[in-house]
């Protein structure tokens, strides 16, 4: 015994002796886990964290193995193997901890691929549980459990009797098992690196020791150790009297009783793991509060953990409907019913703060009034940010976790918020609801088609196949997520995202709600469910969730407020710049604003005379080459107008009427029958080139604003007098009387004579030959002139410095003497 403990409590350096067959065991162990698609078409699934066996597997698995394998061979259509399943699920899920040194595993022989590995093992009917030792050899076939009741007590026995059986080398990953002694537990701190050293009681029929022992094998900084009531020396030294119970054992002989509130195995597990200095193998020591308040990224809140808090609430809606929800481009089919099943429950049951629940009503009013096949995420969120400006309507923008909060940034938050916000629906649901499937078969269709950790939502859908519909009152809901989330808890413990500082427990625990907690008879642990349904009802009460670290009313409105205010400017910024980027494609082609018209209207006549070349309009160039194009050469011809352009001359009527293409002209025809100006679209062609070259820069939009009226000045109205077959034309003054539409046709032949003048200007480059064209071009004749001028005068300059120069260098040159 004496050479087993030694050799047990020293197992870290014996591990370290099978490196390649630990390493060959643990890689299977993960391909099984993460890769079961083959083997779950049967009674369980990797959610249900049990190896999953096959003809493939098999052998690396259960051959030489440095962890101890109970594997069931079951037939998936018997029905005794159907109604064992929960049990052996249940029995994974109560010794979880136990790994590594007992594994659990499983093998459908109803697979015709499996049939020959359950003849091989000499299965003969189902359910069969073997037994397989670590190290087993190749030809070993697994010790049966025998007849057993089947209960997870007389499992988790039965498992533990034959561990003890184990011959020599003891297993390293498995603790010792047998009683310990006073000599022992005298030397046990000069051999282990430990700072407890549990000590349980009992007497010699009882499990609780050895099961604790295993329930700590995860854990460093503690050893546990069973003492029977036999070892006088150790009960008179600690004055034990009460079988079973638990000592703390330190160095120099010091020691205390733990106190629990049951002398039982469940609560002796939670009390031990929670001991200073106790940590998870592999996971970091939980960092101090000190240090978590001085992160200056995210300050530490501290928070009450028996109380929730609206801020991971607003939180969690935050993240659920603007990030996971804003991952889809189109809602349809399932994930839209899904969509409108969670919005509505939201809307019935968050018991959140008025601007709050008067959004999520708006939602979903609009979403059930959306009769279509599908709804984009973009109207969607045109409704989530209350565009419309409802009043007293918003959801804070962010994230604020608190009761929530991890120790690290990737720690906790949204999942925990996941939880919370559920669990907070099932209680309203309780009072206010009357299906007891609404609220969880909203989170069933959200977690299933929107919640982003694909993994999570398997494993939850899987959970909830098997007992949801099960749920047939509003208490069994709250009670059904419950113990989901308790399953949960228990299969990620341990794992890679459990945060040190809060780990993953059997919620409540002892410390929060210890009438929750109770021992059967046989001294199992049971949960009093009559207990557990008062503590959810109060602590996710909408009454008692507190309102700490949120942002007032009014600031979150404001702050919404110059969300919509900055949005439209930038949405009138992108309005102008596509205007401006649409007038500069097509120049003469803008039509008048809205505002322009309305201006033209109260401005009437006015508004003529006012204009100056420098605020034209593309739709008044529009109107000049539509006269142009139809009056031609006003020389000889009459000054009535011609019959398209009396809507111009009528007074009361709004110019817009008179605002007509230039390229089509509609007579008194057929209604269905237009007829096109060829010589107006000429000289709209070639007008429209002349101008873009010349007046690019100087046409631009008529300003919004109306210019203040001038001083009328004299008005010039077009007089023709006909002579000797030689037509006159002069300007002859108006009378006050005088209609001022017909000063019009005078005003646009001069800006016609203008368009003249470009194009001579066009004809004179054209003669003056490619090369000074490309010279000139943004240069004036003065620029020109004065370039010239420079250039000459400093030609000039330079030569009178080399004249200069040369005069001097030959005056020095040396004079020589003739002999």
């Amino acid at each position: 015994m004496a050479r087993r403990f030694d050799r047990a409590t020293s197992r870290c350096e014996e591990i370290q002796t099978h490196p390649r067959k630990m390493a060959t065991s643990a890689v299977w162990l993960c391909l099984c886990l993460l890769f079961p698609s083959v083997a779950e078409a049967g009674l369980y699934t990797a959610s249900d964290q049990i190896v999953l066996l096959t003809q493939e597997n098999v052998k690396s698995v259960l051959i030489n193995s440095t962890a101890a394998m109970v594997v069931e061979f079951y037939a998936s259509w018997c029905g005794v193997c159907i109604a064992f399943s929960p049990t052996y699920k249940e029995l994974v899920s109560d010794i979880k901890e136990w790994k590594p040194a007992v594994e659990l595993a499983a093998i459908d022989c109803a697979d015709q691929e499996n049939t020959e590995v359950c003849k091989s093992y000499k299965v003969e009917g189902y359910p069969t549980i073997k037994f397989f030792h670590a190290y087993s050899k190749p030809d070993y076939e697994g010790l049966p459990f025998g007849d057993t009741n089947r209960n997870v007590k007389d499992l988790r026995h039965k498992i533990l009797d034959i561990l003890e059986t184990h011959g020599e080398p003891w297993p390293p990953a498995c603790p010792p098992l047998e009683p310990t002694s006073q000599m022992e537990v005298d030397v046990f701190f000069e051999t282990n690196d430990v700072k407890h050293l549990a000590l349980i009681f009992e007497d010699a029929m009882s499990y609780v020791g050895r099961e604790v022992t295993l329930d700590l094998l995860q854990f460093e900084g503690i050893a546990v150790r069973r003492v029977l009531n036999t070892e006088e020396s150790l009960v008179t030294t600690l004055g034990v009297t009460e079988f079973p119970s638990c000592y703390l054992y330190y160095p120099g002989g010091n020691f205390t009783r733990l106190r629990v509130d049951i002398e039982a195995r469940a609560f002796y597990s939670y009390a031990l793991q929670r001991l200073p200095g106790v940590v998870r193998s592999g996971k970091p020591p939980p960092v101090s509060t000190e240090l978590l308040k001085n992160n200056t990224e995210d300050p530490w809140r501290p928070f009450d953990k028996f109380r929730v808090y609206m801020a991971d609430l607003e939180s969690t809606l935050h993240y659920s409907l603007r990030v996971e929800l804003g991952a889809q481009s189109v809602f349809q089919g399932q994930a839209l019913t899904s969509l409108k099943a969670y919005i509505s429950v939201l809307a019935k049951y968050f018991p959140g703060r008025p601007i709050v629940t008067n959004l999520l009503k708006d939602l979903n009013s609009w979403l059930q009034k959306q009769t279509g096949d599908h709804i984009s995420y973009e109207a969607f969120k045109e409704k989530l940010e209350n565009d419309a400006q409802s009043p007293n309507s918003t959801l804070p923008d962010g994230v604020r976790w608190v009761g929530c909060q991890g120790s690290q940034p990737h720690f906790r938050r949204y999942p925990c918020g996941v939880w919370t916000l559920f669990h907070v629906l099932t209680v309203q649901a309780n009072s206010k609801g009357s299906d007891p499937q609404e609220v969880l078969g909203a989170m069933r269709s959200y977690v299933h088609n929107f919640f982003g950790c694909r993994e999570c939502a398997g494993h939850f859908e899987n959970m909830a196949a098997e007992t949801l519909e099960e749920v047939d009152s509003l208490p069994t809901a709250v009670l059904w997520l419950w113990s989901r989330h308790n399953v949960v808890n228990n299969r990620l413990a341990g794992a890679l995202s459990e945060d040190p500082q809060f780990p993953k427990i059997q919620w409540p625990p002892p410390d929060m709600c210890s009438a929750c907690h109770a021992v059967k008879v046989n001294g199992e642990h049971t949960w009093n469910q009559t207990e557990v349904l008062k503590f959810l009802l109060t602590y996710f009460s909408s009454d008692r969730i507190l309102t700490d670290y949120l942002e007032s009313e009014s600031q979150i409105l404001e702050k919404q407020r110059e969300k919509h205010a900055s949005k439209q400017v930038v949405h009138i910024a992108e309005r102008r710049a596509r205007e401006a980027l649409d007038f500069r494609k097509h120049p003469l082609e803008t039509e008048p604003t809205v505002q322009e018209e309305e201006e033209e209207e109260k401005g009437g006549e006015v508004e003529e005379e006012e204009e100056g070349p420098q605020d034209e309009t593309a739709a008044e160039e529009e109107e000049e080459d539509e006269e142009e194009g139809l009056a031609g050469d006003m020389v000889g011809r009459s000054s009535e107008p011609t019959p398209w352009a009396k809507p111009e001359m009528e007074l009361g009527r709004g110019r817009r009427q008179a605002r007509k293409r230039p390229s089509f002209v509609r007579m008194r025809r057929d209604p269905q029958e237009d007829i096109v100006d060829l010589d107006s679209f000429v000289n709209q062609h070639y007008k429209a080139k002349a101008l873009q070259m010349a007046t690019s820069t100087r046409v631009k939009r008529r300003s919004l604003q109306i210019k203040e009226e001038q001083e009328p000045g004299p008005v010039f109205g077009l007089g023709m007098e006909l002579g000797a077959g030689l037509g006159m034309v002069g300007l002859e003054p108006m009378d006050a009387g005088f209609d001022l539409d017909f000063a019009r046709p005078r005003k646009r032949l001069q800006k016609r004579d203008v368009a003249g003048q470009y194009f001579d200007r066009e004809a004179e480059l054209s003669h003056k030959g490619r090369l000074m064209s490309v010279l000139t071009i943004g240069f004036s004749k003065v620029d020109i002139s004065l370039c010239v001028f420079l250039y000459f005068l400093s030609s000039l300059c330079l030569l009178v410095m080399y004249l200069f120069f040369k005069n001097r260098l030959r005056r020095r040159r040396p004079k020589i003497s003739l002999p």
